[in-house]
């Protein structure tokens, strides 16, 4: 008689373990890419994540593949973001609003600045990711214009810049007040106002001359090719 075979293990802790490992990768993805932006390494990642690289590897074979899976779900977030503005009863609390939101989340992780303002990170679904969220900002601006509280020249193309304009503040003063962007971000936004009024009571206070001399030693220039 013919010796009766073990049955194979089941395979449910081997998922178990891969997505567990998975989750472990994007976490430290998030961690590694917040703090030094896409310059980062999978090698980097998998030394935070505490696991081998070739586990990193197995789970997204590239960074493209990885800054996809960590972004695409922020993205909706900021999508939702700006549906919840149009449900805004004041058009320019609504736009105003979104832009605070927004800019918070990009303070928060230069990883993300990175991926929103270029198109050199991610695939697919990071394109359609942001292709959604211009209808709702094209909406938020026309609402708010047709208001008539935001400038008429205005247009959503400007928003990516004036982000940028924030994600320069942040990267320069992150490492003496890093909260200073509010400020910039405050009287930006009372520059877009349609009509001249009340300036806005600024959030943070200014750098002083030793703050602004300190950041300026401490601003790390692009790096020359």
């Amino acid at each position: 008689m013919a010796r009766e075979l073990a049955p194979a293990a089941p395979a449910r802790p081997l998922r178990r373990d891969a997505e567990l490992n998975r989750q472990r990768i994007i976490a430290a993805a998030h961690t590694v890419f917040g703090e030094r932006g896409l310059e980062a390494t999978l090698d980097d990642v998998a030394h935070h994540a505490g696991v081998g690289v070739g586990t990193v590897y197995r789970r997204f074979p590239s960074k493209e593949h990885l800054v996809e899976a960590m972004f695409v779900d922020q993205f909706e977030t900021i999508r939702e973001f700006a549906e919840e503005a149009l449900r805004a009863e004041d058009p320019w609390e609504g736009f105003a609003g979104f832009t605070w939101r927004a800019a918070e989340l990009h303070a928060g992780d230069r990883g993300l600045r990175e991926v929103m303002l270029s198109n050199v990170f991610g695939q697919e679904r990071v394109a359609e990711a942001k292709s959604r969220m211009v209808p709702l900002i094209t909406q938020l601006v026309e609402r708010a214009q047709t208001a008539g509280v935001l400038r008429a020249d205005f247009v959503p193309t400007d928003i990516p810049l004036l982000h940028q304009m924030i994600g320069s503040v942040i990267e320069f003063t992150h490492g003496i007040q890093p909260e200073l962007w509010r400020r910039c971000l405050a009287m930006l936004l009372d520059g877009l106002r349609a009509e001249p009024g009340r300036a806005t009571a600024l959030p943070h206070p200014p750098l002083d001359v030793e703050a602004l001399d300190e950041a300026m030693c401490s601003f790390r220039l692009p790096r020359l090719r």
